[in-house]
């Protein structure tokens, strides 16, 4: 486009010039060589244009055939370059389908049109083609010689710390991570390999001075760096707990700034001010974290702040975090805990059957079976409450990557990944082993629960058969076939009927003929 606009401005001027001309006639006179030559203006300024025309033409002619034989080489090095590019990207193509054989033809092909240290692409193919056909000693000779050239570094070390990966040669997979991290901190998978192996060895501060050169490199968005961060900052407090409380506290309270939502991190700091005698600010920092996110291991540790409370003082704590989360499970629960403590019954049971009917769980249920252990003894009850956390929902725990853990954790100890770990329901244990298919509610357990007494009663399992006395007439309790058979045959008056396995059964209900007419009368009384 612009050069059309130039070849334009370029008529124009000449067209402009040779007007002005034409408006102002002259005559040109030349004296050369003893000889006279005139001529109009316009007539010499055509032939002006005319030399420098021909003198151009004739420039761009010898410097055509001057230049030819290169031109002609750079023609057929394009051609044969562009071949080869061709080769390489039906080979790469080809790579990516699992076509190995396609593959490695074209891999031969782009080499031999295109050479290798001119176009690294090449070994990439070739790469992928020996791993394609199971040729992983010859992928990683190619990674190697690629990480020699600081132009495919990344791409070899990357390559090499697959290869590492895939063999379980961890040491040397860690190794490759780190060189990558330190070269190119930017690389998403050199740094988080990186740092899930730096957490793996409790290298904190190392771990911590890595994702702070991702956020700068811009790896890494700066929410989910500052909960990462927070991560490894609880981690780093949990380990200072025993040797450095103060330290511990610091760690902790930095990284409730970046998450304030984080449990471990709060459960952390508290325990650390507990250990410096300082209840008010531990307090504060569990009824805040309370507040956001409601926990056990918060409501645990609150209500066990001061080891010289009584159950009636660790009661009023919990109905303290009743009122800082109102209309929540877990407030419910902890106060119904620690009620049941008191022996406060009628208040443990109002609190722990509110928490059934807002969230049946097993935990739950258990809570009513303790109560009513505690309070009635009723077995029926008891018996009642413990089948109905079998078939209720489990409570959650720790789980990541399908494990659960008793304890929260930084990482998964199966991926490696950095904040893993989610309060939740493990999937495996949705609901317990349920007899009849169906999950009841709390509502509907609570109306179905049996009423205070039944459990004071012996009960069986089988119902109680009557047996009637033998008749002194065989023929009277015979069978209906004309013949009686030998075990149908009438026991003689007052003789004991035999044991069908030949030993009287270990039940003492059951009398033995061998005893004597004293043990019996013994027996006979209870």
């Amino acid at each position: 486009m612009i050069r059309i606009i130039v070849y334009i401005l370029i008529v124009l001027a000449l067209g402009f010039g040779f007007s002005w001309l034409a408006d102002r006639p002259g005559e040109l006179q030349i004296v050369w060589q003893g000889q006279l030559i005139e001529m109009s203006l316009t007539a010499a300024a055509t032939m002006i244009v005319a030399i420098v025309a021909v003198v151009m033409i004739g420039w761009w002619l010898v410097r055509t055939l001057w230049t030819s034989p290169h031109s002609m080489r750079r023609y057929f090095r394009a051609r044969k370059r562009d071949r080869g590019y061709q080769a390489i990207s039906t080979g790469l193509i080809a790579a990516g389908a699992g076509n190995a054989a396609l593959a490695r033809r074209m891999s031969a092909r782009a080499r031999g049109l295109v050479r290798a240290d001119q176009e690294p692409l090449i070994m990439v193919l070739e790469a992928q083609a020996a791993l394609i056909e199971g040729k992983h000693d010859d992928a990683r000779r190619i990674y190697e010689q690629m990480v020699a050239d600081p132009e495919t570094r990344e791409l070899g070390l990357r390559g090499l710390y697959v290869e590492a990966t895939r063999l379980g040669a961890h040491e040397a997979a860690r190794q490759y991570a780190e060189k990558a991290a330190e070269d190119a901190p930017y690389l998403p998978w050199a740094a988080k390999a990186a740092l899930e192996y730096r957490c793996q060895t409790s290298a904190w501060n190392e771990a911590i001075h890595l994702l702070d050169q991702q956020r700068v490199a811009g790896v890494l968005a700066r929410a989910e760096a500052d909960r990462l961060k927070a991560v490894l900052l609880t981690a780093k407090a949990i380990d200072q707990l025993d040797g450095d409380p103060a330290a511990a506290r610091d760690n902790a309270m930095n990284a409730l700034k970046l998450a304030k939502d984080l449990v471990p991190a709060s459960v952390t700091a508290a325990r650390a001010l507990l250990r410096e005698d300082n209840l008010r600010k531990a307090g504060s920092v569990l009824e805040t974290a309370w507040k956001l996110s409601p926990h056990p291991d918060i409501a645990s540790l609150y209500v066990r702040a001061r080891g010289g409370d009584g159950a009636v003082d660790r009661l009023k704590r919990a109905e303290r975090l009743e009122q800082v989360k109102p209309n929540n499970v877990y407030s419910l629960l902890v106060v119904a805990e620690m009620a049941l403590e008191a022996r406060d019954f009628s208040k443990a049971r109002a609190k722990a059957e509110a928490a059934a009917r807002m969230q049946a769980s097993e935990r739950v249920f258990l809570l009513l079976a303790d109560i009513e252990d505690a309070e009635t003894g009723d077995q029926a009850r008891i018996r009642y409450w413990m089948a109905q956390a079998l078939k209720a929902p489990r409570d959650p725990s720790w789980v990541a990557d399908g494990q659960v853990s008793e304890k929260w954790l930084p990482y998964s100890p199966v991926s490696g990944r950095l904040d893993a770990f989610e309060w939740k329901i493990p999937y495996a244990q949705l609901s317990g082993p349920v007899e009849d298919g169906t999950v009841i509610s709390g509502a509907a357990a609570l109306a179905e629960l049996p009423p205070l007494g039944q459990g004071d009663k012996p009960t069986s399992s089988l119902p109680a058969r009557k047996i009637d006395p033998l008749p002194e007439n065989s023929e009277a309790a015979a069978p209906l076939s004309s013949q009686p058979s030998a075990s149908t045959k009438p026991m003689p008056k007052g003789q004991e009927p035999e044991p069908f396995f030949g030993g009287a059964p270990d039940d003492p209900g059951v009398r033995d003929a061998s005893r004597s007419s004293d043990e019996k009368t013994r027996l006979n009384l209870f």
